[in-house]
């Protein structure tokens, strides 16, 4: 059994020892906890936000959150099965206080978690996430009393707000896309992206649509992060079908990855770089993403004369980022799409729309817009030490070690060499190093990282 208290919420596996896995006690208490911290905001609303992915234990999980905030004397609206995206825009639109996302995200079956949101619909910063945590140990929570119970209501509208939304975008082009006669394969890992994905690409103006996994079992047909090698099915209906372009979706449907007509993988550190390219041809201005992400954005942002910025890992540190910069797009090299003329929140149902509206004016194959890109390459290892071992000391080391080049050190350190880098980050829960490096080809990514470790 796995419990990982975050800043941003509690995950864990279904089943075992209260404290040891994601267990009914648990979750009372993290939302309790939740609760406890959203009244202490003094909000004008009484209301939060619930929505879910389809995993099998989601239903469960509703119930348990949805009874506790009613008993904290809060509001709920209940949104049912919904996207991370989708949930985020229901609150601002409830005008709520705040939101709980019943999601473990690109997880296997047996994780479930409880994502928080405040008032904006945003996740919460460092500083409020600590503030829950310790209300949730120290169980400072106050259940209302019978008159003070809140009230519960269901409203499914919100997939087809969210959809009416993405159509209304300035840079959604719908008549393009039509025009364009697109036949789109999806794979949506048999969670809520089936229910979603259908509507969004024939309110587009899609076609011919080949969904796969698209029934909302909560079931996964395959492992749910969008990488390459649990992609394999998606390729070959690709090209099969003589698709024009395949998308991937993971359980709450905020990572996106695509998929050429060759049944080629497009890259998913590549889906934020094409959406940007697009965006910075309309709307010039900055650009952000986290320090592991491709360099590639930041070519493209320097080709439109504007500035790209890397934040520190997770996605709120991107939304903090963005804002202080005024970035116009932004989001994460997992295939995580930030457009904040939508919402200061990754959505790959924005992505979708804008990528569409890019292909269809730009003329092009999938795999010919990918050419048009610079093209990096990336790995991904771990150093295992010793628990004893001074991680901070040892990154210190390496700076000194690399101080002839541009360091940064906002989270862990990162080296930038003239055409490669290379990103040291210390886990939080065991005594690893994550190395990430990206050369100009796959050999060269490989050995900086052998050679680093060295």
């Amino acid at each position: 059994m796995s419990l990982i208290k975050s800043i941003s919420g509690i995950r864990g596996t279904i089943g075992g020892k209260a404290g040891e896995g994601l267990s009914p006690l648990d979750i009372v208490k993290f939302t309790a906890a939740y609760a406890t911290f959203i009244q202490s905001k003094n909000a004008s609303s009484k209301t939060i936000v619930v929505g879910r992915d389809a995993r099998i234990s989601g239903e469960m999980v509703r119930n348990l959150v949805i009874g506790t905030l009613s008993n904290m004397g809060f509001d709920v609206t209940d949104i049912g099965l919904a996207t991370t995206p989708t949930t985020e825009l229901a609150v601002v639109m409830e005008k709520a206080a705040g939101g709980i996302i019943l999601t473990a995200s690109h997880n296997p079956k047996q994780w479930n978690a409880l994502k928080l949101l405040n008032e904006n619909g945003e996740f919460l910063n460092a500083a409020e996430g600590n503030e829950i945590l310790k209300i949730a140990e120290e169980e400072s929570f106050v259940f209302a009393d019978i008159d003070h119970i809140g009230k519960i209501k269901t409203d499914d509208t919100y997939t087809k707000k969210h959809i009416e939304h993405v159509l209304s975008l300035d840079l959604v082009d719908i008549a393009a896309i039509r025009k364009a006669n697109f036949t789109v394969a999806f794979d949506s890992v048999n969670s809520v992206g089936g229910i979603v994905l259908p509507e969004l690409l024939k309110a587009l103006g899609v076609q011919n649509i080949i969904g796969l996994n698209d029934e909302p079992t909560g079931v996964f047909a395959h492992n749910p992060e969008p990488l390459p090698e649990h992609l394999t099915e998606i390729a070959q209906v690709a090209k099969a079908k003589k698709a024009d372009v395949g998308f991937v979706v993971d359980p709450d449907v905020d990572r996106l990855a695509i998929i050429t007509e060759k049944g080629e993988m497009f890259g998913e550190e590549y889906t934020l770089v094409s959406v940007a390219d697009y965006i910075l041809q309309h709307t010039p201005g900055n650009t952000v993403s986290n320090l592991s992400s491709t360099r590639a954005l930041r070519d493209v942002t320097e080709k439109y004369g504007k500035t790209y910025t890397a934040s520190a890992v997770g996605e709120v540190n991107v939304v903090a980022k963005m804002k202080e910069t005024g970035a116009v797009i932004g989001g994460e090299g997992n295939g995580g799409i930030i457009y904040p003329a939508s919402h200061y929140g990754r959505d790959a149902l924005v992505g979708i729309g804008l990528f569409l509206t890019h292909l269809a004016k730009t003329g092009l194959k999938v795999s010919e817009l990918r050419a048009k890109y610079p093209t990096y390459f990336m790995a991904k290892q771990r150093m295992d030490l010793t628990p004893e071992t001074n991680i901070d000391a040892l990154l210190d080391a390496i700076k000194k070690e690399y101080a002839a080049y541009p360091v940064n050190d906002i989270d862990g350190v990162k080296i930038d060499f003239p055409d490669r880098w290379v990103h040291f980050r210390k886990s939080n829960t065991e005594p690893i190093i994550r190395i990430y490096t990206e050369a100009p080809t796959q050999k060269e990514a490989e050995e900086l990282a052998e050679k680093v470790k060295r």
